[in-house]
């Protein structure tokens, strides 16, 4: 497991940087320096939930880090976006979105396997 630790954690940013991206486009997130902040966030927080996850793979360290990325991308989301309204509640629908879509990836190629 920790032998292709670094592979999870490059292919985990690579498919959250897709999947929020994709999902800001889904939510008509507009304008170059929104675009700049979603990937950003993800290049924040991604590594550090992504590295905890992989090293403690129980449900409550999942939610606790989840959780704790969704505030933190929220309020820097608050902060700094340009016209973008509820920035917690789009934190939170990216998170989810990516979250779950990488679960049913993680489920699909365990049944392919």
């Amino acid at each position: 497991m920790l032998a292709d630790l670094p592979r999870r954690l490059l292919l985990s940013l690579a498919l959250t940087l897709l999947l929020e991206g994709a999902f800001a486009r889904l939510c008509r997130v507009r304008g170059r320096r929104n675009a700049c902040l979603v990937l950003l966030v993800n290049l924040l927080t991604n590594p550090p939930v992504a590295l905890v996850g992989n090293l403690f793979p129980f449900w409550p360290v999942h939610l606790a880090l989840e959780a704790a990325a969704v505030l933190v991308e929220g309020a820097i989301y608050a902060r700094l976006a340009e016209g973008l309204r509820r920035p917690l509640l789009f934190s939170l629908g990216a998170n989810a979105f990516s979250y779950l879509t990488g679960a049913a990836l993680r489920a699909l190629l365990s049944a392919l396997s």
